[in-house]
């Protein structure tokens, strides 16, 4: 009898173990790993991302106000709106070219739990205007191509992508479709795989009761869309406090739609939902915690920028 207590005893301390490595290595451990050759996911050499690139010396000096920037390359105007009792930001952004639409990683690395905040990946790249990704390190398939380089080509069949191309435009594809190689031969700049799609071709392509997994139907959320003349719309919009309640996904995607997007896409939301516009966090983020904003960030993976 004693034996057996002995030999439970021991397999439930094993057990143990195991399950808090599993937890550590999911949510805690940082592994810092890069695609060298998109095709061989074993390849463990670490790919940094340019974060800074180079400046046109066309630019003039930068016009700066409150809820403006313009410098003859990049020109935003951010807006602030109610909706459904939801503090709504919104950057309308006009570009020259559309490199300056670029993707920086956390810590400037490509890997699992490797996180910082949006306001600090911001300042390590001098983003002028910065919204949260869409979180590549929580997921273990989606495809990851960042600023023309493919780190992860694993997708999964039944999920949505945002596709940035080289001249700037915007199309969904279903990763069960259509390659991560492919699309990268066919001009992919960018992919952000979280979803779903908000807009389609102009019309609203959710569902009115439509969720991301077990979210909330009233969150933080965080999109970014285009309008038929090219200007980019981010957007975030607060929740899950007092002050706001937040937005369902048809409510952003109405919301996308009445500001002209053609296209639209849900990124990472809930306490992710950070937008940062010269050096300031100009949203009211919680951090993952309901009730609390004041600007606590949760730290993650990857934004989406505006920069040199």
């Amino acid at each position: 009898m004693i034996r057996r207590h002995k030999k439970l005893a021991a397999y439930f301390l094993a057990l143990t173990v195991f399950t808090s490595y599993v937890m550590l290595d999911t949510f805690v451990i940082t592994r810092v790993y890069g695609v060298e050759d998109a095709s061989d996911a074993d390849q463990t050499e670490i790919v940094e991302q340019d974060a800074v690139g180079t400046a046109n010396e066309e630019a003039g000096e930068p016009v700066i106000t409150a809820d403006s920037y313009s410098d003859g390359n990049i020109n935003i105007r951010m807006s602030e709106y109610t909706v459904n009792d939801t503090a709504v930001y919104l950057a309308e952004v006009s570009l020259v070219s559309p490199e300056y639409l670029k993707t920086a990683f956390a810590q400037e690395a490509y890997g699992r739990n490797v996180t910082e905040t949006t306001s600090d990946i911001a300042d390590s790249v001098n983003a002028i205007l910065a919204i949260n990704g869409d979180f590549y390190g929580t997921q273990e398939k989606g495809y990851v191509i960042r600023n023309g380089v493919l780190y992860r080509n694993e997708g999964s069949a039944d999920r949505e992508d945002l596709v940035i191309y080289g001249d700037g435009s915007f199309e969904i594809i279903s990763e069960g479709e259509v390659s991560a190689e492919q699309l990268l031969e066919n001009g992919a700049v960018q992919t952000l795989s979280f979803g779903p799609a908000l807009v389609e071709e102009g019309e609203i392509s959710v569902g009115l009761n439509e969720e991301v997994g077990r979210a909330m139907a009233s969150n933080p959320r965080t999109a970014i869309g285009i309008k038929a003349d090219g200007t980019y719309l981010l957007t975030v919009s607060d929740g899950r406090t007092d002050e706001s309640e937040g937005l369902s996904l048809y409510e952003l995607a109405e919301f996308m739609q009445s500001m002209g997007a053609v296209t639209a896409y849900n990124l990472d939301g809930g306490g992710s939902s950070t937008m940062v516009f010269n050096g300031t966090v100009v949203n009211d983020p919680t951090g993952g915690r309901a009730g609390h904003g004041s600007g606590s960030e949760r730290s993650v993976s990857d934004i989406v920028y505006i920069g040199y």
